[in-house]
């Protein structure tokens, strides 16, 4: 464990490794956080893993075919977010369906075209994830499409507010609520890819919901489950990254049971101060 302190704070790992980690890290943890309150309040908390698996699926084809990953990421699963969101509003299929019958037909072409290629080794960081191997124009990318989401979601606080809890009434008052849909939408899938290099398809979706479930515990109120759940992501993920390399444990692995012990120790919490939550 002594070594693995005094290689942290050496001036190549630090710098070149683990600084840009950190740095991307917490811009995309504020990400999920901010978007997982609305996620999970109107019942759509699996989109976030339904689309990690689509993003999977693209990002192995597009790794197959030696195109940009990212390039090719992003706009398929933004997308996919829209048809999921439309096929969750539309009574003809269920929205778990709709998700389920996507994700797992996207994970499994992408499976099928890395092991064809024989790339399987190759991509198996988006399964994952790989937040120590994030490159500089990874973190500035992240960094910057963090900074456009969260200032999106501050512009469009009072908005987002309104269609999450009473869509109809948001409606009435003469909000056009699909346009806000889509626009969290476009958020959400953004969110998604990025973090998918941290936390890998199959964990991504733990950076959405459970620091949200966290903040609910204990506050009442939209507002501060907001600010609690970014400020419980954030710790969660620092704490996490702090046992990943003083225990040479997975990065990804290490923030969720973090984020888990944070969730259990605020339910604790919530039943001695005996608040009901806001779900």
């Amino acid at each position: 464990m002594n070594e693995n302190i005094r290689l942290m704070f050496t001036p190549e790992f630090f710098g070149a490794i683990l600084l840009p980690a950190l740095i991307g890290g917490i811009a995309i943890t504020i990400c999920s956080s901010l978007l997982g309150v609305t996620l999970v309040l109107k019942r759509y908390s699996m989109i976030g893993d339904g689309l990690s698996h689509i993003g999977y699926g693209a990002l192995s084809v597009a790794a197959v075919m030696n195109l940009a990953p990212l390039k090719v990421a992003l706009p398929v699963v933004v997308i996919a977010a829209f048809i999921l969101l439309r096929l969750s509003e539309s009574s003809k299929i269920n929205g778990d369906a709709a998700i389920a019958l996507f994700s797992t037909t996207a994970l499994a072409a992408g499976i099928l075209v890395s092991s064809k290629a024989g790339m399987t080794n190759d991509v198996s960081h988006y399964m994952f994830g790989s937040i120590l191997a994030m490159t500089k124009s990874d973190v500035i990318l992240s960094v910057v499409l963090s900074v456009i989401v969260i200032l999106a979601f501050i512009f469009l606080y009072n908005r987002i507010f309104s269609v999450t809890f009473d869509e109809n009434f948001a409606r009435a008052t003469g909000v056009n609520a699909g346009i806000y849909n889509m626009v969290f939408a476009v958020l959400t899938a953004v969110t998604v890819v990025l973090g998918m290099m941290m936390m890998g398809a199959l964990l991504i979706s733990s950076l959405i919901v459970i620091p949200t479930l966290t903040a609910m515990r204990i506050c009442s109120s939209f507002k501060g489950v907001v600010l609690v759940s970014g400020a419980v992501s954030v710790a969660s993920f620092l704490t996490g990254m702090m046992m990943s390399l003083l225990f040479n444990t997975a990065p990804g692995a290490s923030i969720v049971i973090v984020n888990v012990f944070f969730f259990l120790v605020f339910s604790v919490i919530g039943k001695l101060l005996r608040r009901p939550g806001i779900s």
